[in-house]
């Protein structure tokens, strides 16, 4: 596959190099403006994404930022990733200086594979769609609307322990961590729970992701290809879905605040006008992958170095177990057991620290401005990465270490922890990854102990790391 891959590839630069004029006339920008950052552009249109993508693959994707930042300058470099022109800011001054200029200097901006993944919403990347989604999206993502669904989830979660984990002697994490947060999400996104829908549901869900982050070439087997595929079969079952909820709502089968969906039909803009059914459709697809993708994995790496050290393994089971034997029989987890989650979500951030689930993300240039002594032209990309500050020994002595104490009293200095983002386009969804993710670990940790079955798996990032066998374990249930 990998050869037919790179096959496709080449055939697609010999393509690209007989449109010289229209070469010319997208990259003018690295001829006319001067000073630009040192680097390098590699192929014409492909650039380095290729590199950029391979490095992830191969399970090192800080070497690609890393060995520029070497060459060129540890504060910036330029190259060219995904058909665009790009500058790639590191550091703590980086992060700063793109999370403070957010819609001054530099705005968000997706690949184009977003717009053909997502076809209605061509407004993915601009600044009012996402002012949009903002408000939309605050009642239920703030801590004091989600202490509500921590039942929800502990429910869900010991459902998935029971029917996917108890009496098991071996289990495959990934894929489980993904039906649990995957599960999470359909409940309280679109209020689907039965469990044989929401399994018939998943499945095109895996190659999205993939899709959107990859090589633009729409031929049968590429990534892109299938993510489109994916994308249309899920649209159109969420489609059937709002048509029902409409109904359910004028019969008042349905209530306003039961969840997201409900809310985006009900909710109108300024000028009294209401999403249209595809593009809730849009908006529900994109919320659902960011859902459950990143959580779960970051999910899959907290039980791979809980099996790999075992002294931090014991203390997030005995805060765990301190929980569990102050509830009563059937008790549901709430805000209050939450709290006292302190060393067990201090162990998740060191997780998101090694193994980021967002490697990073692109802006782009609104103006021309200097940075660090280097033009950046208007309508240039620029990328920042949570490998330059989460592996730099100035941020985080011994980087390579694991160690949860990191976050504790203030934690990490300003703008050197970045798994969520930072500034005005910090992820909304923090919160609820927090929440899911700690129902999880209180759910495992007092049912088993378990360890590695590949000791030395492969890490992979495609675009979120991941065990590359998807983190097989042998479990040794608690003694009761």
């Amino acid at each position: 596959m990998e050869v037919f891959y790179l096959s496709l590839l080449l055939l697609f630069v010999l393509s690209v190099l007989l449109s010289l004029h229209y070469l010319f006339y997208k990259h003018r920008s690295h001829f006319t403006t001067p000073n630009l950052p040192p680097g390098k552009t590699g192929w014409p249109m492909i650039g380095e994404t290729v590199e950029f993508l391979s490095s992830g693959w191969k399970g090192q994707p800080e070497k690609f930022i890393f060995d520029r930042m070497a060459k060129f300058s540890n504060q910036i470099f330029k190259t060219s990733l995904l058909g665009e022109p790009a500058a790639v800011v590191c550091g703590v001054a980086g992060n700063k200086f793109l999370f403070t200029n957010e819609n001054k200097l530099v705005t968000a901006w997706w690949p184009n594979s977003v717009n053909k993944i997502f076809p209605s919403s061509l407004q993915t990347n601009s600044k009012e769609e996402a002012k949009k989604m903002r408000k939309l999206l605050p009642q239920f993502l703030k801590p004091e609307a989600l202490q509500r669904y921590i039942g929800i989830m502990d429910a869900i979660a010991q459902r998935h322990f029971a029917s996917d984990w108890d009496n098991k002697q071996q289990v495959t994490v990934y894929p489980l961590a993904k039906a649990y947060t995957f599960w999470v999400a359909c409940r309280l996104f679109v209020s689907i729970e039965d469990p044989v829908e929401v399994a018939s549901f998943a499945a095109p869900f895996n190659l999205i992701a993939s899709g959107v982050f990859s090589i633009p070439i729409d031929l049968p087997g590429t990534p892109f290809n299938k993510g489109i595929k994916a994308s249309n079969i899920i649209r159109k079952k969420l489609i059937s879905i709002i048509k029902q909820r409409k109904i359910d709502l004028a019969e008042r089968k349905a209530t306003p605040t039961q969840d997201i969906l409900s809310h985006m039909l009900l909710t109108s803009d300024e000028d009294g006008r209401f999403m249209n059914e595809m593009d809730i459709a849009d908006k529900i697809l994109g919320l659902l992958i960011g859902g459950h993708d990143t959580a779960s994995a970051t999910i899959t790496f907290v039980v791979k170095y809980l099996a790999e050290l075992p002294e931090i393994y014991d203390q997030v089971y005995k805060e765990q177990m301190e929980i569990a034997k102050s509830k009563a029989p059937g008790e549901l987890l709430n805000w209050e057991d939450i709290q006292k989650m302190k060393y067990s979500w201090n162990v998740a951030c060191e997780a998101m620290r090694l193994a980021p689930p967002l490697q990073g993300a692109f802006r782009e240039a609104l103006t021309d401005f200097i940075y660090a002594g280097f033009s950046i032209p208007k309508g240039w990309k620029l990328y920042w990465s949570a490998h330059s500050t989460h592996r730099d020994p100035i941020c985080f002595p011994e980087p390579e270490k694991f160690d949860p104490n990191r976050f504790e009293g203030s934690g990490p200095a300003p703008y050197t922890y970045v798994p969520f983002g930072g500034g005005p386009r910090m992820c909304p969804g923090k919160e609820y990854a927090r929440l899911e993710i700690l129902v999880f670990m209180h759910n495992v940790m007092k049912r088993f102990r378990w360890e590695k079955l590949l000791p030395d798996e492969k890490i992979v990032v495609d675009p979120m790391p991941i065990p590359a066998k998807g983190l097989p374990v042998c479990l040794h249930a608690h003694k009761a």
